[in-house]
């Protein structure tokens, strides 16, 4: 089983240096470290959230084509990068002391969304040079009582809205995968 998921994702980006100084505050702020090829290559500066130790890590380069993302389009793409906070606070703290301050478009402020996971809370916001859709979410590890019970609230008027679901929620979300050295064919 994995257990680290994402290695790294890479971003092209229309105006390198300004994004770097974006991303340089944005990460900064969050307590990222962050390091560069020296243009040895290929030209890539890369954000990580536990350096030196081996976790997932987010890269920009230079583009060589294309035009600022629109998230409200859903063009074909990644649609968003979701974060890690620390805690709730961490989410609310981010919101006031850095996207606002800095007047980073904010799509959907701090809030509470129990559909997705016991204790979910996150803010959205767009990285104002490229467009890329951004969020800092916190998941707790061990869920109050009460984020329990709002996420299973949450999960019963969703099957509410879909009389055509034949089981729970929880089981109709489930899928199952290929295993390795099986096949699926259709």
């Amino acid at each position: 089983m994995r257990w680290r998921g994402i290695h790294h994702v890479e971003f092209s980006v229309l105006d390198y240096e300004n994004s770097v100084r974006f991303y340089d505050r944005m990460f900064g702020w969050l307590g990222y470290r962050s390091f560069w090829t020296l243009d040895l290559g290929y030209r890539s500066t890369y954000y990580m959230a536990r350096f030196p130790f081996p976790h997932s890590y987010i890269g920009v380069q230079p583009a060589e084509s294309g035009h600022r993302l629109e998230h409200a389009e859903r063009a074909v793409g990644i649609h968003h990068i979701a974060l890690w906070a620390k805690r709730r606070s961490e989410v609310d703290a981010f919101h006031r002391d850095f996207l606002l301050p800095n007047a980073i478009p904010v799509t959907d402020a701090p809030q509470a969304y129990p559909i997705y996971s016991p204790g979910y809370y996150a803010v959205f916001f767009d990285d104002p040079i490229n467009g890329i859709h951004w969020e800092l979410a916190h998941t707790p590890l061990l869920p109050s009582p009460s984020q329990y019970l709002a996420w299973r609230r949450a999960l019963a008027e969703a099957a509410e809205q879909h009389p055509e679901w034949n089981q729970s929620p929880e089981k109709k979300a489930m899928r199952i995968l290929p295993e390795r050295g099986r096949s699926s064919r259709r």
